[in-house]
């Protein structure tokens, strides 16, 4: 039991500090893509939404920044589960808030709670993808205004956004790939493998 405990204490302590190494190239990139990612999202708001609209930057895009720049071989982090999560997790927010509009103790344990089971079923987990299920409900001023449009923007279109400057700086080194899917990473190979010739 004793020899048990301290071997999984060993392989804990490996797999950490495994996971907390990290190339400072790999910081650089990380920083790039969530600085371009956030900075374009930020930037279109300020420049076509009055202040008084600030909607087009919520807050679960900044977890998302970490998984899509950050941790870009997480399966969390995936276009699949950026997208899929965060655009079930709206539709689930806005729908409970449909229901339940003025009872928050309850909808936003049932927002997060079937925006959670409904990305298992679908494989489009996203932990952000909660986050964007509650805001649709513990949100007061324009956010309970838009009903369903919600989902197409600010949720749909960050996330595209955001993809596509991870697309980018995920890729623009050979050391990097993103996303993680088989056939992507044969049309990189190709690409970086014509780059050298």
């Amino acid at each position: 039991m004793r020899k048990s405990i301290k071997r999984t204490l060993r392989v804990s302590k490996y797999v950490i500090y495994k996971e907390t190494l990290v190339d400072y190239k790999e910081h650089f990139w990380s920083f790039l893509g969530a600085f371009f990612g956030i900075g374009l999202i930020a930037f279109i708001q300020s420049h076509t939404i009055s202040e008084t609209e600030n909607i087009f930057l919520i807050g679960s895009f900044g977890a998302s920044s970490v998984l899509i720049y950050g941790a870009i071989q997480s399966p969390l982090a995936q276009p699949r589960n950026l997208i899929g999560g965060h655009v079930l997790s709206a539709l689930v927010g806005v729908t409970v808030y449909q229901f339940v509009p003025d009872i928050i103790w309850l909808s936003a344990p049932l927002a997060v709670a079937f925006s959670i089971v409904l990305m298992q079923y679908t494989k489009t987990l996203h932990p952000p993808g909660g986050a964007t299920a509650l805001i649709a409900v513990s949100s007061t001023g324009k956010i309970p205004e838009l009903g369903y449009w919600y989902v197409l923007s600010p949720v749909l279109s960050g996330c595209i956004i955001l993809l596509a400057v991870a697309l980018i700086f995920n890729n623009i080194t050979s050391n990097r790939s993103y996303p993680t899917h088989s056939l992507f990473k044969k049309l990189l190979k190709k690409r970086h493998q014509h780059h050298l010739k």
